[in-house]
């Protein structure tokens, strides 16, 4: 095969990004004498330094996903909506940010993704995993447990990597009777062993190779800890079952998915956070809320000082500084006035040009990701829905009201008393529930339900139709360039 020269010089420039990831926060193993150059083969020949390279591809994941994905599913599908200008010749003047704009409007460009950075960024990830995995059967001074939980955390963050992909740049699973419309592609060898030129798998096959990765992870966990800092902030077996419970409500797999929802709900030592605590949880600086299953920490220096949180999306310090993205008035209006999550956002009066002049209109910050949050990946309210959910599928109406009220009980709400239209409470208490956690889009794909967005929508289309081929993104046209085996999303 013949590689043009645009194809070798994004090859190259791959490669390097490849490897300046996996050796990324990996001083200690570079730091050699003048003239001497650190290899794959020798960071990862001993327990210490794929332990390094393991934690280097968390601190990738945390980073990847505090990206433009964070806001993508929440905007997308409505809960979000921008605050106006802070300062210049455009204050008071709502736009939306330039890094979003395309993705707002249902205008993506394949030669110019928004979220180009994420796509190629998941695949620099699965690529870190994929050496740790290869290089952690041969390592000569691990004990078998060492290695067991070293493979079950990478396997974890392969899979969760392919997840994300999948629900970003395939359509649901349900799209087609038998899953057979285009996956991604899974990438389960480096590029240490040559090129390659793979092509996307269908999406039955996509969530086959996550299910299988994710239950030999499941398989291989110990109670072994490997790295730093607090447990929540890397993949365990709890944590692990609770995203296979996400991947099986994904694919429709209610027998499955209660059954690990369950076991979380029942087994993980986790407990709702109470009604009394449920404000001032969201509220605590630095620190998760107490249901959390996983959070990916914010990262810091040896001083301390926070490299970047979600703050810097949904923050509010002042009337003179503040984020970009608020709660859409749509979000606002779903809350009863006793809801506690309704009480989950900070309001704040600030400066909106309308009709050529300036006037203070409220906006509604979330109080979930202010003060140095990490991004929470999983928790223990998604369980309960995901079992709701699957009781759904399983025809049990009474346990998916049953679940329902016990978060609806937590937040002071309305109990349901009949199992009248479960599919439509069911969706828009996950909208409630979880809003700003990067999961409302991706359920209304699941649920085939039109996009529709408030008054408050600036896009050039506020509304899109189930089934539409913009429910995804492009693939990256610099990807297929390179890649003639890899097939482009339909209307891009």
């Amino acid at each position: 095969m013949i590689i043009q020269k645009k194809q070798l010089k994004q090859l190259s420039k791959y490669f390097l990004a490849v490897l300046i990831a996996t050796f990324y926060n990996c001083s200690g193993f570079l730091e050699q004498e003048p003239g001497s150059q650190t290899s794959i083969t020798e960071l990862l020949d001993s327990t210490d330094g794929v332990i390094t390279a393991l934690n280097g591809a968390y601190h990738d994941l945390e980073a990847n996903v505090r990206s433009s994905y964070t806001i993508y599913a929440d905007m997308q599908a409505g809960n979000i909506t921008f605050t106006p200008t802070e300062t210049g010749s455009n204050t008071g003047q709502i736009t939306v940010p330039a890094n979003l704009e395309n993705v707002y409007n249902f205008e993506d460009l394949a030669d110019e993704s928004n979220l180009e950075g994420f796509y190629d960024d998941s695949y620099d990830i699965i690529n870190q995993a994929n050496l740790i995995l290869e290089y952690i059967e041969t390592l000569p001074d691990s004990s078998d447990a060492v290695k067991n939980q070293i493979k079950a955390e990478a396997l974890t963050i392969r899979a969760y990597a392919h997840f994300l992909l999948s629900q970003v740049y395939a359509q649901n699973y349900g799209f087609t009777t038998d899953a057979s419309h285009l996956g991604i592609v899974y990438n389960k060898t480096t590029l240490t062993n040559g090129i390659t030129y793979p092509s996307r798998a269908t999406l039955a096959e996509t969530y086959t190779l996550i299910i299988d990765d994710l239950t030999a992870a499941i398989n291989n966990y110990s109670d072994i800890l490997l790295l730093d800092g607090p447990t929540y902030s890397y993949f365990n077996k709890t944590s692990t079952q609770a995203l296979l419970a996400r991947v099986y409500i994904s694919k429709y797999d209610w027998q499955n998915a209660y059954n690990l929802a369950n076991e979380v709900i029942l087994n993980s030592g986790t407990i709702l956070t109470p009604t009394e605590d449920y404000i001032t949880e969201w509220e605590k600086p630095d620190l998760p809320i107490s249901e959390v299953l996983l959070e990916f920490s914010i990262p810091r220096d040896s001083g301390g000082t926070v490299g970047g949180s979600l703050s810097s999306s949904y923050g509010f310090t002042s009337t003179a500084d503040y984020a970009d993205y608020v709660a859409s008035e749509d979000l606002l209006n779903l809350f009863e006035p006793n809801d506690l999550r309704g009480q989950l956002f900070l309001e704040a009066n600030l400066p909106t040009l309308i009709d050529g002049e300036l006037e203070d209109r409220p906006y509604y910050f979330t109080k979930k990701f202010q003060d140095n949050p990490g991004f929470i990946a999983i928790r223990l309210s998604e369980m309960y829905l995901i079992r709701a959910e699957a009781s759904l599928g399983l025809e049990n109406l009474e346990a998916c009201k049953d679940d329902i009220n016990i978060l609806r009980n937590r937040a002071n709400a309305t109990l349901l008393t009949e199992t009248t239209d479960l599919e439509g409470i069911l969706l828009q208490e996950r909208r409630k529930e979880m809003c700003f956690e990067t999961q409302y889009l991706f359920d209304l794909a699941r649920f085939q339900q039109n996009i529709t967005r408030g008054e408050d929508c600036v896009s050039r289309t506020c509304n899109l139709n189930y089934p539409s081929g913009k429910y995804i993104l492009p693939i990256p046209n610099s990807n297929i360039e390179l890649n003639s085996n890899l097939q482009q999303n339909d209307t891009y």
